[in-house]
């Protein structure tokens, strides 16, 4: 039979947007106007992937009616136990329908019916009339439709590709040989996302067997008797149970609503609404993608459009954000809001031309020609995932294309010695300058300078190629450097530690009052994105070019940027300056309007340059020892790989999650509640097994093997090949603006997640030595340090009295806790108060501190309820900050650091909890990472003050580690602590521990 020449695509609506909104659940997509449009983007994304890729001939969209179904005569608590929907879900509905009706597809929906049942009738129906049907949905429900002509069209999802399910795929999938037999598999395991009971003790792997062995549901029910034990009495007891069950799973086949296939034809769009929807969500490149770049946008009716309300500091917010208010004629069209103070002209003589830049959508009216438009709007554009040129050709629609706008602008190369002294003389006389730097590799210990970029007005940039060779390269420089080190200038960039550490090499101490735009765009907005393109796209409604247009994508024929034709080396690093200054310029009132100038000046601004120092420094590695360790290691791996494999009576693939799961949970089924996970295979992650431990040794030999292996290959094996060959040492790289809580961490190599707890992971420790025989290794951390911040923001009298005494807190808590004097504390008792201690920063609850101290839950109810009757305060201090976030939507540190709070007022329960978790410990752990910060600062302006040879070498969490000159170890120890213990005066005393050794570990 020939294959079908018709193609429909049936959408289940609701199961895409479910995934989509969740898929964005820790990074939301969140426009202007406070909305959160991750659902209908996903959405979009979806419905784009399939007009592109698959071209159907036919579309339609599926929606679950809001009134209750068949199902909810047949069983009242169907569904019962759901959450309710996300709002933002709620908010998302109206415009993806909106969006689905200016597409001119067909939405399809009965009351009574859900989805599945209008998708089911209608791709039977088309089936017949001799269609191709994909069903696009996530739901594994939907296997019970596919037959000859029917599939389940599964969509790309987390990198994962789409994936087309046919009869072979679903009954391999299900374990069984008929497709009619899914809804008897259905109502053996039930559905607990359905409320769908199912039979008691019946897992998917029993029920593929009992399907095997019977046939169906009804006939093992009818041989029942030919079962055993509580298999046999939960098929009896729970029969009609499990009909029901089935019966709820099957989905109807027969809604009654016409199959026309007239109906379900893609046909043109409507334009202007489609348009204005666009505008509305502001889907800058997708507007693009759809053709609708020159469409005048037609008015939304005002009924429709949800009501949002704007988090403080969000754009849109705090001002008047129009166009024409931001600007005045200037010199060359340059918006002079974005000049800084003091720009002094440049004698150079501007041609009449004009170089083409590209906008991502128009600008709007009113903008100046020649400005970038800085309209604090956010974009899709950096998750939008279908190439423009990958658009579908409908019918009467011709390919769409991106508008192009030019902006008025002029990048200079300066490549002569009077070209070079007169740019630097006029860089002189500003009061503040953009500077960036094109090198050859994104390692700034490694990198060599290619050239360097200079902007002091926007619309102008000037970029100096770096000769190769060192003796003119350092004379290049040479030429800037008393720009540079001028500390009355104010020097911009993004990212500007890493532009620091590179001309450091080149001998050249960037001095001055810094403006980094990454980092004022963190503390404006700390889980969003930070790189240049990001926030150009979403403050100035600007694409900047992308680096792989230079020097192509990684691989072998990746260029480095010397082997760049220089004129277009002049485009791409003046760009950089040029945006990176426009960028400075947007974000200053939004830092001085979120009370955020005095944290990012006094605090993030003064730590770059501390990171770029120890990231240059370096530390020295032991690769002996640690070629003595991985030999170690190698003989444990192999030990613990033979304990595992006569424990469980075979040999089998320790790592693939798919043959560890089935002879942990099959063979020796130790746990018949074994979790699942979205893929049918055994969850096998390290919480599950840390809760078997106790019971299995199998378990615990497991995590002793993983962790074997993570110390091996993550750092023992790994460490020695991140060796500098110019210094040789390691040098990580610093990262200030990942962490949202405001903590610093690291990568190339991670050295915040060495483990510390076990003694194979103290092992790595010692590996890290002092530079020479004239130095030590010192360490320095804090005690504590969120436990008594939690005192002195709570003002609680015990805990206060605990630390400022002396008074070891786990003693004290454990005291209050159980009911006993001090001298009456057990070694148990203060673990326990340990766990409690630290637990309550994190907002743990009964549950999570009974799996914890594996105790019942009543008992670690009991243990929370004494624990808050003994410390009061504390309480008070939690209820305080939850209801200070639900007034203001966010939560904050004693410096002003901002954590904002979306679900804090959410309906769904798990993301409100989540949201007053973070109400908590934002402050604390924001507050700790501030004080450790400035701490850093004056210790690094103390050792440059005194001259010291010691260096500071790394920051890892509360600790600071030193390569300290034997000479000076006394007077470091002495004016480290003291720094340490007063960065932030507070009412609670804080401590220190110092340590001093040959290497890392005897020193911590």
């Amino acid at each position: 039979m020939a294959k079908p020449t018709k193609k429909l695509f049936l959408l289940d609506a609701f199961a895409l947007i479910y995934r989509a909104h969740f898929a964005f659940n820790k990074n939301p997509r969140i426009n202007s106007k406070n909305l959160n449009t991750s659902a209908v983007f996903g959405f979009m994304n979806a419905l784009l992937e399939v007009l592109t890729k698959e071209k159907p001939t036919h579309l339609g969209v599926a929606f679950d009616s809001p009134k209750k179904t068949f199902r909810h005569e047949q069983f009242p608590l169907y569904k019962a136990t759901r959450q309710s929907q996300p709002e933002d879900i709620t908010t998302a509905i109206p415009y993806i329908r909106q969006i689905v009706e200016a597409m001119q597809i067909p939405l399809l929906m009965l009351d009574g019916y859900e989805a599945d049942d209008v998708i089911g009738t209608m791709a039977g129906r088309a089936a017949d009339a001799g269609f191709e049907v994909f069903m696009m949905t996530p739901d594994k429900d939907y296997g019970q439709l596919v037959a000859e002509h029917v599939y389940i069209y599964k969509p790309a999802f987390m990198g994962k590709p789409a994936e087309k399910q046919g009869v072979a795929e679903i009954c391999e999938r299900w374990g069984i040989e008929r497709i009619e037999q899914v809804t008897d598999m259905l109502g053996l395991i039930g559905d607990s996302v359905d409320n769908i009971p199912g039979i008691p003790g019946i897992g998917e792997k029993t029920a593929q067997k009992l399907i095997a062995d019977f046939g169906s549901l009804e006939n093992l029910i009818a041989n029942a008797d030919k079962l055993k034990g509580k298999l046999k009495e939960n098929v009896v007891t729970y029969a009609q149970q499990g009909i029901l069950s089935k019966q709820l799973a099957t989905i109807c086949l027969d809604v009654p609503l016409d199959f026309e296939e007239h109906n379900l034809i893609l046909t043109e769009y409507d334009k202007p609404r489609l348009s204005a929807l666009m505008d509305d969500l502001e889907f800058r490149q997708m507007k693009g993608k759809l053709g609708l770049d020159d469409v005048k946008s037609q008015p939304l009716p005002s009924q429709f459009m949800p009501k949002t309300k704007p988090h403080p500091g969000s754009p849109g917010q705090g001002g008047n954000h129009g166009q024409m208010d931001l600007f005045v004629d200037g010199p060359r069209g340059a918006p002079m809001a974005a000049v800084p103070s003091g720009a002094a002209d440049l004698p150079f003589i501007f041609d009449d031309a004009v170089e083409t830049k590209y906008f991502a959508s128009p600008p709007p009216d009113g903008a100046p020609v020649g400005g970038l438009v800085p309209d604090g709007t956010p974009s899709d554009a950096l998750n939008d995932e279908i190439p423009a040129d990958e658009l579908p050709v409908r019918p009467q629609l011709t390919q769409p294309r991106q508008t192009i706008y030019s902006v008025r602008h002029d990048y200079r190369l300066v490549d002569t010695p009077d070209l070079m002294a007169s740019l630097a003389h006029y860089l002189s006389l500003q009061t503040a300058f953009c500077f960036d730097t094109e090198t050859t590799s994104v390692d700034a210990v490694e990198a060599e300078l290619v050239g360097l970029s200079f902007a002091y007005r926007t619309g102008e940039a000037f970029y100096i190629p770096v000769p190769a060779d060192p003796e003119p390269a350092q004379a290049v420089v040479g030429v800037f450097r008393p720009a540079l080190e001028n500390p009355a200038i104010e020097k911009i960039g993004q990212n500007l530690k890493y532009d620091i550490t590179v001309l450091k090499k080149y001998g050249v101490a960037v001095q001055g009052t810094l403006f980094d735009t990454m980092l004022a765009h963190y503390l404006i907005e700390p889980e969003q994105r930070h790189n240049m393109d990001f926030m150009a796209m979403n403050y100035l409604n600007y694409q900047p070019v992308n680096i792989e247009e230079l020097i192509g994508k990684k691989g072998k024929g990746q260029l480095t940027m010397r082997e760049v034709d220089v004129q277009q080396v002049v485009e791409y690093a003046g760009e950089d300056a040029d945006i990176t200054l426009q960028l400075r310029n947007t974000f200053a009132p939004r830092l001085q309007r979120d009370g955020l100038e005095k944290l990012f000046a006094q605090v993030e601004m003064p730590l770059v340059p501390v990171l770029a120092d120890l990231e240059l420094e370096g530390i020295r590695i032991d690769t002996t020892a640690l070629a003595e360790l991985s030999n170690t290691l190698d003989v444990d791996m192999k030990q613990v790989q033979q304990e595992i494999f006569e424990i469980a009576g075979q040999t089998f693939n320790i790592g693939s999650p798919k043959q560890l799961g089935e002879v942990l949970f099959e063979k020796l089924n130790l746990d018949p509640n074994a979790k699942k996970t979205r893929t049918g295979q055994y969850a096998t992650g390290e919480e599950i097994l840390s809760r078997l431990e106790a019971e299995h040794e199998i378990a615990r030999k497991i995590l002793d093997y993983r962790e074997l292996i993570k110390l091996k290959n993550t750092y023992v094996d790994a460490l020695p090949l991140l060796i500098s060959p110019r210094t040789g040492r390691i040098h990580t790289s610093f990262n200030q603006a990942v962490a949202a809580t405001g903590r610093l961490s690291s990568t190339n190599p991670n050295l915040q997640n060495i483990p510390i707890r076990t003694p194979r992971g103290q092992e790595i420790r010692k590996a890290f030595v002092p530079r020479s025989d004239e130095f030590l290794i010192m360490s320095a951390d804090y005690s504590q340090i969120e436990l008594r911040i939690m005192a002195a923001f709570s003002g609680d009298d015990t805990m206060l009295a605990a630390f400022n005494n002396g008074v070891d807190i786990h003693t004290q808590t454990a005291s209050k806790v159980f009911h006993v004097d001090l001298e009456g504390v057990t070694g148990e008792m203060r673990r326990k108060a340990k766990m409690v201690n630290f637990g309550i920063i994190y907002g743990i609850s009964a549950f999570g501190l009974a799996q914890r101290l594996k105790i019942p839950r009543r008992e670690a109810a009991q243990i929370i309820e004494d624990y808050f009757a003994g410390f009061p305060a504390v309480k008070g201090f939690i209820e305080q900050s939850i209801e200070k976030a639900r007034g203001c939507g966010y939560a904050e540190t004693m410096l002003g650091r901002r954590r904002y709070l979306r679900d804090i007022n959410s309906r769904n329960q798990t993301d409100r909890m989540f949201a007053e978790r973070n109400a908590v410990n934002a402050p604390i752990q924001g507050s700790a990472a501030d004080m450790l910060k400035i701490a850093m600062i004056r210790i690094h302006e103390f050792m440059q003050r005194e001259k010291l040879r010691s260096k500071m070498i790394l920051t890892v969490h509360d600790e600071l580690v030193f390569d300290a000159h034997r000479a000076e170890i006394d007077f470091l120890k002495q004016h480290v602590a003291e720094i340490m213990q007063t960065a932030v005066p507070m009412a609670v005393t804080m401590e220190t521990g110092i340590g001093v050794g040959e290497n890392w570990l005897v020193a911590h």
